[in-house]
């Protein structure tokens, strides 16, 4: 224990005075953040809030910046078991490994993989994750005590498929019961926000897909499904349907402004209208590109056109920082390159995109987000006495090529500290390590995945023989 730690970790009101504060995506010096009843209560010059609220003791962090927390807008708490079996395999991983994984977890597993998963994603400076959806039968009990001990903003995604890719396929008419009892049943609650979500489009009839959209818009909450992501699955669309999977979501229109479609890396100029032309986010994820995509999505254009979009890491690495490297440089691989484009994006881009513009694709814009009066106070200490931010010049473009999770001195969500230089403050992490370690095997082993790439050690065998 420290005392800055014991203070950070004493709940109540906190008057604090960081050295930098990043406030509508410019970094401000000078100013002072109170957070209270687990909101920013107050923005503005240090002396004066001071001044304002003489009872309370400041806490000065000199060194540090104070910013908000990062946003995952795609990702998937219940592989975290299996993370690094699908490492060498060709696409669509989810119809060998995922899919048999998840189907076989007990509602404890599920618990485990999520608080696993939680725990990287706080490491990593995120305070919210989008959750797609598991295939895990009646687990959402888990995955939410999963959320509220860590203290992860969590969007919980619903599966609503009716034609496969589940665990147990329901009839359409209790489908959207659960779906309708999924909607109300975090009512009031103070981290989970409820979502509905079909897999892939050929997962569900277009009748599903149209009264599941409807619905989640309905309750102001958001649709989730993943759209042209591998080569096979468009076309699989165009032979079954005659239309590329976004293509025919507009035709049945299942798209709009509350629709979070993940990856949209194989799309064409005219399914970018379409996604501008709707109103429909997409979950950018570059580090699933890089790992077992077969493309890039086009996000420096996306940004150009309007289309609104957030960072997503698919479940991959859990790492903010390393997040936004990733979404820089592979535009600048994929696109910059050949254009001659030296910025791509400036950094400030990719800074914003993993904060304020997730939040408005994850349907949580008026929740959280930014640094800003009212919102919820998650948000992250980050040290800038290190010798990557030394000296410094241009601290937006240093945090996307510089910034690493191992600089965050503290995560916060709704105004309470959650990890203190990377460890939980309240709950036993290693222990939940112990207990992953001891059940993982047998999970694994008993759950029919199919792996086509060896491990690395055999694959070397392999190569050298």
């Amino acid at each position: 224990m420290t005392p800055l730690r014991d203070t950070l970790a004493a709940g109540g009101d906190l008057l604090l005075l960081p050295g930098k504060v990043l406030i509508d995506g410019r970094v401000q010096s000078g100013q002072g953040v109170l957070v209270r009843a687990g909101r920013f209560a107050g923005i503005d010059d240090a002396g004066a809030l001071c001044a304002r609220h003489p009872r309370l003791t400041p806490v000065p962090l000199p060194d540090h910046l104070l910013m908000p927390g990062f946003i995952d807008t795609h990702t998937h708490l219940t592989q975290s078991l299996g993370k690094s079996l699908v490492f060498g395999e060709p696409s669509e991983i989810f119809r060998r490994i995922w899919v048999p994984l998840e189907a076989s977890l007990t509602p404890h597993l599920v618990y485990l993989s999520a608080k696993l998963a939680a725990l990287e994603s706080l490491r990593g400076g995120f305070t919210t994750a989008v959750d797609a959806g598991t295939r895990s039968e009646g687990c959402m009990a888990a995955l939410a005590s999963a959320a509220h001990e860590t203290g992860l903003r969590t969007v919980l995604g619903f599966i609503c498929n009716d034609k496969g890719g589940a665990a147990e396929i329901p009839p359409a008419d209790a489908i959207l019961d659960r779906a309708e009892a999924h909607l109300s049943a975090f009512e009031g609650d103070a981290l989970i926000h409820p979502s509905l979500a079909i897999s892939i489009p050929e997962a569900a009839s277009d009748d599903m897909l149209t009264r599941v959209s409807r619905m989640a818009a309905e309750a102001r909450a958001i649709f989730q499904t993943h759209v042209n992501e591998h080569l096979v699955a468009v076309e699989r669309s165009l032979v079954a349907r005659g239309q590329r999977p976004l293509e025919h979501l507009a035709a049945i229109r299942a798209l709009g402004p509350h629709v979070l479609v993940a990856h949209s890396t194989l799309v064409t100029p005219h399914e970018l209208t379409l996604l501008r032309q709707t109103g429909t986010a997409v979950a950018y994820n570059p580090v699933a590109s890089l790992w077992k995509g077969n493309a890039i999505a086009p996000a420096l254009q996306m940004a150009e056109l309007g289309i609104r979009f957030g960072l997503g890491t698919d479940g991959t690495r859990a790492d903010g920082f390393r997040l936004m490297d990733a979404a820089e440089g592979m535009q600048r691989a994929a696109f910059g390159l050949a254009t001659g484009d030296s910025s791509c994006g400036g950094g400030w881009l990719w800074l914003d995109s993993a904060t304020t513009m997730a939040a408005g694709a994850a349907g949580l814009g008026r929740v959280t987000g930014a640094v800003a009066e009212g919102l919820a106070a998650d948000f992250l200490l980050v040290d800038l006495n290190r010798p990557e931010f030394t000296p410094s010049h241009d601290l937006p473009w240093e945090l996307v090529r510089y910034g690493n999770r191992d600089q965050i001195d503290a995560v916060f969500t709704q105004g309470q500290l959650r990890l203190w230089k990377g460890w939980p403050v309240d709950w036993d992490a290693r222990a939940l390590m112990d207990e992953v370690r001891a059940l993982t095997a047998e999970a694994i082993a008993g759950a029919g995945i199919q792996r086509v790439h060896p491990t690395a050690t055999r694959h070397r065998d392999g190569a050298q023989a």
